[in-house]
């Protein structure tokens, strides 16, 4: 490679436009570093690695911010990198591979006078929810250490972990031999390098054999199966112990006191309608359910971890690694947000909500079950 090439030859080597580099210079996403014997700006060999990979996650879908804090994570290296685009660009070929086989039995069918179900239909092209929103992860979930203390506690003398439905594993304890299984290949191309082995596989239907490790673990992941009873259960099978970090959804005491669900996204009611009991799931491991408050200062940007920093639910980048806000749809979303932003703006968020400012935690319906 040259050593240095001008804007206009990365442009036309990447496919790219002029203006287009000239915004992620502006922006700060992409500098270019070096300079021509005239004096004119090009890019470094460095400069090019990190155009790669911004040029990579966005013709993946990747939004800019999301990119910036992608690129700009000190714990990703260039490997790591490609190791995740290989993964993300496998997943959306599996996932097309899959569509041109549904499509194409779909035809077999009509060709002989068949029609398909609705319900069939929409399935061709259904996405697994963490396929949507996994690529925002790393910007905003990470790991809240009063919480991991609670679980690591919790997993007792564990040796060996089962971490199902585990995302990009930033709950997994680092002095325990641990196995992960996520379904997601948007997340599991997201875990860091070295992070414990990741197993593609489903709560319900565990690749392991009757008590296989000394415990499992979920993190915040339970609401996302098809069937949580079913996967707790498996859980139980596989594991003498077993720890779970969840919410009471049938209490609706917590969702009045909590200001978001109660004044601007009354939709949520709604996501928990057919949810199993907090007391059916904690019987599907033979467990208990101990309440975890959650801090103010949470440093995993869960639903709820927000609760004394009302500004952070108008920063879409926070939205978009939360699924209930891609549950309740575009429309209550915004509706939601326009609220919130009037009600900081004139004052009268803080004036119904004295009581929550002088809190240092609140108890806001997250539960551990445990054996």
């Amino acid at each position: 490679m040259e050593a240095h090439l001008t804007v206009g030859r990365v442009a036309g080597l990447a496919g790219v436009s002029v203006r287009t580099l000239h915004h992620y210079d502006e922006i700060g996403l992409v500098r270019p570093s070096a300079r021509t014997a005239s004096g004119y700006r090009a890019y470094a060999a460095d400069d090019v690695e990190r155009l790669r990979q911004v040029l990579a996650y966005r013709r993946l879908g990747f939004g800019l911010r999301e990119i910036a804090d992608l690129v700009d994570d000190p714990a990703t290296d260039a490997v790591a990198h490609l190791r995740r685009l290989r993964g993300l660009l496998l997943d959306r070929r599996d996932q097309a591979a899959a569509a041109v086989t549904a499509i194409d039995r779909e035809l077999e069918a009509r060709a002989m006078g068949m029609n398909t179900t609705p319900e069939e239909q929409l399935k061709v092209f259904g996405a697994q929810l963490y396929d949507v929103i996994g690529s925002a992860y790393p910007a905003t979930r990470r790991t809240e250490p009063r919480i991991a203390e609670r679980i690591w506690d919790a997993l007792g003398d564990a040796r060996t972990v089962l971490n199902v439905g585990a995302g990009t594993g930033s709950y997994e304890p680092p002095d325990r031999e641990v196995t992960a299984v996520e379904p997601s290949a948007v997340m599991r191309a997201q875990r860091p390098a070295g992070s414990a082995p990741c197993v593609a596989a489903a709560a319900e239907r565990l690749p392991f054999e009757d008590q296989s490790f000394d415990a499992a673990m979920a993190v915040s992941t339970v609401h996302h199966w098809p069937d949580p009873v079913a996967g707790l259960r498996e859980m139980r099978r596989v594991a003498r112990r077993v720890v779970v970090f969840t919410y009471d959804a049938g209490s609706t005491g917590w969702r009045d006191r909590f200001w978001l669900t109660r004044d601007y996204l009354p939709e949520f009611g709604a996501l928990l309608a057919d949810w199993p009991s907090l007391a059916d799931l904690a019987r599907a491991i033979d467990g208990r359910a101990e309440p975890v408050l959650v801090p103010w200062d949470c440093a995993d940007g869960f639903f709820e971890a927000h609760w004394r920093r009302p500004e952070a639910y108008l920063d879409e980048q926070v939205r978009r690694a939360v699924s209930v806000w891609a549950r309740v749809g575009p429309e209550a979303e915004q509706r939601a947000v326009d609220g919130l932003r009037d009600d900081l703006s004139s004052g009268r968020w803080a004036e119904r909500n004295r009581d929550v400012v002088a809190l240092d935690a609140a108890e806001l319906g997250l539960r551990l079950l445990v054996t």
